[in-house]
């Protein structure tokens, strides 16, 4: 449990909610420049494929999932993933982001006949699979949570995102998401990945009604794994998008309560790349949020479609892209999933 009474958490809800922005955005970047003095701004191409939108987890906050037998439910067949790869391959892509909704009628040997699948056909790196859904495979199928993921691992899976990560506190998760992992479980799946080899991402959606107390718990629960594993690569967190979901009608935060959300996450947690959501937040906001501790833009995202189902986010080329990191004053790069430069492609 999280001390909330300690001196480490007030300090850190004071200055959370106290700092003046530019102050907290000031700390947050040299931060930033000691881990990455180069100035270098990284970027990915990737395609986020969504296999399937049925599920069973009914999360308030969702607008993209559909319940068993709804017309507009769906799940990709193998040709049909195999094509959407090829056509990100043709634009660079580098890796898929493969994460579906709680599917209670796709049996575990499909994820896995569809994994080797992609491997043997289609090779690329697959970042898919999020802690809720290792969680909903190991409890559909009577399995350990080592055993999932041990079969995704020896199936071609090559890294875990950090979906579902909302705010790791359960009295929030139990309000608006309480048919998926718990906390503990969400964080037991990463602590239970990073032992096994596998990096991971991790994740916070904000703006669900939490305090920001809760915020602040979340961060710190992420550093303390970190602290035990080192498998976390990269952290990314975005605001509610209550648009056409249950929770719409629900005050959206603005992009003062973003900034300073980064900049507090470059300063509490331990891991090594932030990444700025200029999906949910634009271009502009994305751009100043390389100074407030964020080191990477993020993905080209070839597609998407969970956010953009609830009617807000933001497209941009690659050439949009990276005038965006050059004109904010850094260097751009492509990277891969483990945050390495492809052809140390630099553009000043």
């Amino acid at each position: 449990m999280i001390d909330r009474t300690s001196s480490e958490f007030r300090s850190f809800l004071d200055l959370y909610e106290n700092a003046p922005l530019l102050e907290l955005g000031r700390l947050a970047d040299a931060q930033r420049q000691t881990l990455h003095p180069d100035d270098v701004v990284t970027y990915i191409v990737d395609r986020n494929i969504n296999y399937t939108n049925v599920c069973v987890a009914d999360c308030k906050f969702c607008a993209f999932y559909r319940r068993p037998k709804h017309d507009e439910g769906y799940v990709l067949s193998f040709e049909e993933i195999g094509k959407k790869i090829e056509e990100a391959k043709r634009l660079g892509a580098v890796q898929i982001l493969m994460q579906g909704g709680h599917n209670p009628y796709i049996p575990f040997e499909w994820y896995l006949d569809l994994l080797r699948y992609i491997k043997k056909n289609h090779p690329i790196h697959i970042h898919g699979f999020s802690p809720s859904e290792v969680d909903f495979f190991a409890t559909r199928f009577r399995l350990s949570v080592e055993d999932v993921i041990r079969e995704l691992m020896g199936a071609g899976l090559n890294s875990i995102p950090g979906g579902g990560g909302e705010i790791l506190v359960q009295e929030v998760r139990d309000r608006v998401a309480k048919k998926k992992a718990g906390a503990d479980r969400w964080l037991e799946v990463m602590e239970t990945a990073h032992r096994m080899g596998m990096k991971t991402s991790v994740t916070m959606m904000y703006g669900l009604g939490e305090s920001l107390a809760d915020r602040v718990e979340h961060l710190i629960r992420v550093r303390d794994v970190q602290f035990r594993t080192g498998g976390f690569t990269a952290f990314i967190c975005w605001p509610l998008q209550p648009e056409h979901t249950e929770m719409e009608g629900t005050p959206k935060t603005d992009a003062q309560t973003y900034l300073r959300t980064v900049a507090l996450a470059r300063l509490i947690l331990n891991v090594p790349n932030l990444q700025a959501s200029w999906v949910t937040m634009g271009l502009k906001i994305g751009q100043v949020s390389l100074r407030f501790g964020c080191n990477d833009f993020g993905s080209l995202m070839i597609e998407e479609n969970v956010v953009s189902a609830a009617g807000t986010t933001h497209s941009a080329t690659i050439e949009e892209m990276r005038r965006a990191i050059t004109d904010a004053g850094f260097i751009a790069a492509r990277r891969r999933q483990d945050y390495s430069i492809i052809n140390d492609e630099k553009a000043a």
